[in-house]
């Protein structure tokens, strides 16, 4: 069927076999399409190219930035979770921000550093992962999925240089893993570099904190809920110690986003469910202020 002229029907290059990126057959074809904050690296002409060789002066305390989130494998897969405060240098930018969201079936992404790119990083990660698959006809390795995301980072460095980060966290079920070790974390450097993390991992400036925290709280084989508890109190730790990082708030009934990745696919874990958690939880901080003790 003949399209019309200019229409997309008309644009050979639509109809030429190609990359498998969908970012990349972008970049060539239409690049005003795509956010320039995400060319960096992709094509040779534009200003992102040169982003952070000169001096910045950009004040980046202005911009809403994401803090703390963190993923723990459990015995069903793993779980992936985050606070919800997003800030501006010492103000709080938004109380109620999302950082936790599905990729596809198994995979999801969280987000710390700068908000407006982070989001945009992972819409665009979320069309790259179903380009893939409609071009291909399968479902990339959990593996493939962490490098296609380390690309994408990569490619913001010149930013990153000027101060605008993003630092997210990928988790995924991995359907060819051996029964029990199927939940699965990947980690990110500013550069790109990805490194699989073994248990839990943590990231953002509450990360610290949060990792502390796991160290004492996690072990091999959790259900469902005694990992939620842990991110949970995990979170709340580094609340506790980071003012960028925003607990379970009772009266506004904002509460961090806790998700899992199973077999059955990606769940985010319902409102009631959390709250009754998070109640659970400070409940308990009313005995112990300090947390729970780990056994020696």
């Amino acid at each position: 069927m003949a399209g019309t002229a200019g229409g997309p029907d008309s644009d050979p290059s639509l109809f030429t076999p190609g990359s498998s990126s969908f970012m990349e057959l972008v970049a060539e074809n239409r690049p005003e399409l795509l956010s320039s904050r995400l060319l960096s690296g992709t094509r040779g002409d534009g200003p992102d190219r040169r982003a952070g060789q000169g001096g910045g002066g950009m004040d980046t305390s202005r911009i809403p930035h994401g803090t703390t989130i963190l993923a723990l494998t459990y015995a069903d897969g793993v779980l992936i979770a985050g606070d919800r405060r997003a800030t501006m240098g010492n103000v709080i930018a938004q109380r109620d921000m999302e950082k936790v969201y599905p990729a596809d079936d198994h995979t999801a992404v969280a987000i710390a550093g700068t908000a407006g790119i982070a989001i945009d990083m992972v819409k665009l990660y979320q069309v790259e992962l179903t380009h893939f698959e409609k071009i291909e006809g399968t479902t990339m390795t959990l593996g493939a999925k962490a490098t296609r995301l380390a690309h994408m980072i990569r490619q913001n460095l010149g930013q990153a240089i000027q101060g605008l980060a993003v630092v997210p966290l990928l988790a995924g079920y991995d359907l060819t893993a051996p029964e029990g070790e199927n939940g699965r974390i990947f980690s990110f450097d500013v550069t790109g570099g990805p490194y699989e993390a073994v248990g839990f991992h943590a990231e953002g400036s509450g990360s610290p904190y949060a990792r502390g925290a796991l160290k004492k709280l996690y072990r091999p084989g959790m259900s469902r809920r005694q990992a939620a508890l842990a991110a949970l109190q995990a979170l709340y730790d580094a609340a506790d110690d980071d003012s960028a990082t925003g607990g379970p708030d009772l009266y506004r009934r904002i509460f961090p986003i806790v998700s899992v990745i199973t077999a059955d696919g990606y769940d985010r874990l319902s409102e009631a469910e959390t709250a009754e958690l998070s109640r659970e939880m400070i409940e308990q901080r009313e005995r112990r202020p300090e947390g729970p003790v780990a056994d020696l």
